[in-house]
């Protein structure tokens, strides 16, 4: 699927709603400066060839919308298409609107690859948003590394990577699993720990973190099981028999797009009640976007660890919930990796306008460093090791199928992709 166009109109009767929404929003959080093309000589900001004229810069969308992983990536489409309408809404960037070619990885990761070459070589686009999996983002590193391209990749995931065309704007593992594991065990006393993943290479890499986490770094910790299951499966009716015989106290689970539903709904069958916390069930996979499609009835008295939820109490998230949900439906919810999509095409437009050009390599230099006060989740920054500086929180699922927020570190955790005695 191609989808090409500046996003000057949208489908749906919200649409007056969202533009004032928008506008409102960005009047008040983002601040724009006056930028002007004739500023700024195409011939001068474009010296690479990419699809940048004199009134427009053309990005790529690469996420999966039809598939297993459609359920939680269509958020981040969502969100991308959001940003660029109040980036464009505020003038563009360097005085050019921004036109978008989507694609679709289709959640078959050789079709990312793929799509990504496309975006990059034949449409010449400027920067993509995109991927969801580690295995999808494995899939495109080369075709990125290769031709030079950047990628924002929104999805918090397994760290043990930093490729200088990746800006990675989710959280990796330090910021993430270890921080969620200490907090279970101080907060809850939990001391056994059953492992579940999907199988592919971020829930397999992830456990082989919390597993070392656990056993080295966890006094009188143990990990009593670990199994892995295919993408899309649906049937977990014997694993959740072995995970009451060995009696865990936290089931961490890392599963993964359309089998979150068939396995918290089978959780709930068997008689696990989460909200009694025996077992405790703790993800860093399911965010409000799943959580719609498994219910809230499902889910209730489940943690998460995580750095946004969509309850957070901030002025920066209220006019981005309002902005989200004028543009997309009053009934949308948004998730982790939503939010963290949203702040990619502006994390670009930032690194854009400090360098004065498109060129990737100008960007990719004026992109460390670059802070987003604006940013729902709160203040921001991009370390040279091109991931974020951030907060990690833990929340828990309530019925109505948003987190209430039940932690939240005290200060940023700073990025660590590559955590001594993890590897």
């Amino acid at each position: 699927m191609t989808d090409r166009k500046i996003p000057k109109s949208l489908a749906g009767p919200s649409r007056r709603a969202f533009m004032a929404g928008s506008a409102a929003m960005t009047a008040s959080l983002f601040a724009p400066k006056a930028l002007f093309a004739q500023d700024y000589p195409t011939a001068q900001i474009n010296t690479t060839g990419l699809a940048v004229t004199d009134d427009t810069v053309t990005i790529g969308i690469l996420h999966s919308v039809t598939g297993t992983m459609a359920i939680s990536e269509t958020g981040s489409v969502q969100a991308e298409k959001l940003a660029i309408e109040q980036i464009n809404a505020q003038g563009g960037i360097l005085g050019r609107k921004i036109e978008y070619i989507q694609e679709d990885g289709a959640s078959d990761w050789p079709t990312f690859a793929e799509k990504a070459r496309k975006l990059l070589v034949n449409d010449k686009v400027a920067s993509v948003m995109g991927c969801w999996t580690s295995a999808s983002r494995k899939a495109v590193l080369p075709v990125f590394e290769q031709n030079n391209g950047m990628l924002y990749y929104p999805t918090f995931y397994e760290g043990l990577e930093e490729s200088p065309n990746v800006i990675y704007t989710g959280q990796e593992a330090t910021q993430q699993i270890i921080a969620g594991l200490n907090w279970v065990n101080e907060t809850k006393g939990a001391k056994s720990f059953y492992l579940l993943g999907s199988d592919y290479i971020w829930p397999r890499t992830s456990n082989k973190i919390a597993r070392k986490h656990i056993e080295n770094f966890m006094d009188g910790c143990e990990v009593v099981g670990e199994d892995y299951y295919p993408l899309g499966h649906t049937q977990f009716n014997s694993v959740i028999n072995k995970i009451r015989l060995k009696k865990p106290d936290v089931i961490y689970a890392i599963v993964v797009g359309g089998s979150n539903v068939a396995f918290y709904k089978q959780l709930k069958a068997a008689g696990i009640d989460m909200t009694k916390e025996a077992p405790i069930v703790l993800t860093i996979s399911v965010t409000e976007d799943e959580i719609r499609g498994i219910g809230g009835e499902n889910m209730e008295g489940a943690y998460a660890c995580m750095k946004y939820f969509q309850s957070l109490d901030n002025d920066n998230n209220i006019a981005f919930v309002k902005a989200f949900k004028d543009m997309w439906g009053e009934d949308i919810v948004i998730g982790d990796v939503t939010q963290a999509a949203y702040l990619g095409p502006w994390l670009w437009k930032a690194a854009v306008e400090k360098a004065g050009s498109f060129d990737i390599d100008k960007v990719r230099e004026a992109q460390i460093g670059v802070e987003l006060e604006t940013a729902p989740e709160g203040y921001v920054k991009v370390h040279e090791n091109h991931h974020l500086w951030s907060k990690t929180r833990v929340g828990r699922a309530k019925l109505d199928g948003q987190y209430e927020v039940v932690f939240e570190t005290a200060d940023l955790v700073e990025p660590n992709p590559f955590p001594e005695g993890y590897q």
